[in-house]
C-alpha cells in the first residue's frame, strides 16, 4: 500500500491523449465516463480534485475528417479551437451524470511565468475548491506557440500540484508504469518504486502515440519537478486509476525527494524561461555558490538581452556554465550602468543587490 497517495487531500490526476481516445483517433466518451465516475468518487469523499487533460485536438480528429494529429501548429491550434468545446462537453455532461460540477481552465507558459498571472490562477482554483467545482486544466493550445508552449500536459500537471500544493499526482498513461526497457522489448521489468529519479538508467527515447505528443521522458519530468516539491506521484495505466488512488501498488510510485519549495523558486526553476543572461566572474561565482551569497553588480561583467526587473534571468559563470536562476532586481538598462561598479562608488551609493539570494535558485540546489 501507499499511504501517502490513499491518504491524500489534495490530488491532481493528468490524462493524455492516448488514454481519451480509441484506436481510430477518435474520442472515447467511455474513457471519459469513467474518468468522471472514479473522480467524482473521490471528490464525494471530500478529496480536493483537479484534472489536467490532454485530448481537445484528438477530440477534432473525428469532426474535421483528419486522420492523425496534423504536425503543423496552425492546424493544430485550429483543431484545438474545435476540440476544446467538444471535449469540456463530453467532461461536463459526464461529471454531471454524478452530481459535480467542472470548471474549464486554458493555461499556457506564458501564465505561470509571470507571479501575476500565477496567483491569479492558484486563487481561482482556490475559489473553485470552496465552491465544490472540480477544476478542468489544459493547455491552451489555440495561443501557444513552439516557443512558449509547455509541449506536453505532464510538465503542466507536475507545475499544478505545485501551485494547489497537491498531495499527490497521479500521471495517467497507456502502459502499466516504468520499464528498465521499452515494455517490448523482452525482459523489460516494470519498476515499482523510484527514490531518486536522477538514477534512473531507462530507455525513454521512444516517445506515445499518433494522437498524443508526450512520451515516457516527459512523464519522467513532470516527476522530477514534483517529487523536488514535496508531491507523491504515480504513473500508471488508465484502466488502474481507482487502484491508483486507493494506494495500491499499480504503476511505479515516485517518493518525494525534498521538502516543498517555495512557490516562486519551484516555478523559476521549471517553468520560467530567462529573459536575459548575466554574466559573472570568478569571485561573483564562488561568493553565490560558497557563500550563498546575493550577487552584485561589482561581480557582474556583461548583460545579455532585454528584460523588466523582476524578470528571470540566468546567471552565467565565466565558462559559460549556468550557475543559477533569479528574479532580477534591474531592468537592463539600469543594470547595463551599473555593472563592474560598488555600491561604494560615488555615483553607484544605495545601490542593491542584482538578484537577492532569497530570488535566486543555483543550479546545484
Amino acid at each position: 500500500m501507499r499511504p501517502e497517495v490513499a491518504g491524500a487531500r489534495r490530488v491532481v490526476v493528468k490524462v493524455g491523449s492516448s488514454s481519451l481516445t480509441r484506436a481510430d483517433g477518435h474520442l472515447d466518451p467511455e474513457r471519459v465516463e469513467m474518468l468522471a465516475r472514479v473522480l467524482s468518487s473521490l471528490h464525494d469523499r471530500g478529496t480536493r480534485v483537479v484534472l489536467v487533460t490532454s485530448g481537445a485536438i484528438a477530440a477534432a480528429l473525428g469532426p474535421l475528417g483528419l486522420r492523425r494529429r496534423p504536425r503543423d501548429l496552425e492546424t493544430q491550434q485550429a483543431a484545438a479551437a474545435v476540440g476544446q468545446g467538444l471535449l469540456i462537453r463530453h467532461y461536463s455532461d459526464a461529471f454531471a451524470e454524478h452530481g459535480v460540477t467542472v470548471a474549464q481552465l486554458l493555461l499556457t507558459v506564458e501564465d505561470v511565468l509571470r507571479p501575476r498571472t500565477y496567483r491569479n490562477a492558484l486563487n481561482t482554483i482556490s475559489r473553485l475548491f470552496r465552491l465544490g467545482v472540480v477544476p478542468i486544466v489544459n493547455e491552451n493550445d489555440t495561443v501557444a506557440t513552439h516557443e512558449i508552449r509547455f509541449g506536453d500536459n505532464d510538465r503542466l500537471a507536475a507545475l499544478i500540484a505545485h501551485l494547489v500544493r497537491a498531495d499527490a499526482l497521479v500521471i495517467l498513461s497507456d502502459v502499466d508504469g516504468l520499464y528498465t526497457a521499452h515494455p517490448d522489448t523482452p525482459g523489460a521489468e516494470r519498476i515499482d518504486r523510484v527514490q531518486d529519479i536522477s538514477t534512473l538508467r531507462v530507455d525513454t527515447s521512444r516517445v506515445g502515440s499518433k494522437v498524443g505528443t508526450g512520451g515516457m521522458r516527459t512523464k519522467l519530468q513532470a516527476a522530477d519537478i514534483a517529487t523536488q516539491a514535496g508531491v507523491s506521484v504515480v504513473l500508471a495505466h488508465a484502466d488502474h486509476l481507482e487502484q491508483a488512488l486507493a494506494g495500491h501498488d499499480v504503476g511505479t510510485f515516485f517518493l518525494p525527494t525534498r521538502k516543498r519549495r517555495p512557490r516562486r523558486l519551484l516555478w523559476l526553476a521549471f517553468a520560467a524561461e530567462p529573459r536575459g543572461f548575466l554574466h559573472v566572474d570568478a569571485g561573483a561565482r564562488r561568493a553565490l555558490v560558497e557563500k550563498k551569497a546575493s550577487l552584485l553588480a561589482i561581480g557582474v561583467r556583461e548583460v545579455v538581452g532585454i528584460f523588466a526587473e523582476g524578470e528571470p534571468v540566468e546567471i552565467v559563470g565565466p565558462d559559460g556554465e549556468p550557475v543559477g536562476r533569479g528574479f532580477v532586481a534591474y531592468s537592463s538598462a539600469e543594470l547595463t550602468a551599473e555593472v563592474g561598479h560598488s555600491s561604494t562608488e560615488a555615483g553607484h551609493r544605495g545601490q542593491r543587490p542584482v538578484v537577492h539570494r532569497d530570488h535566486m535558485m543555483l543550479a546545484e540546489d
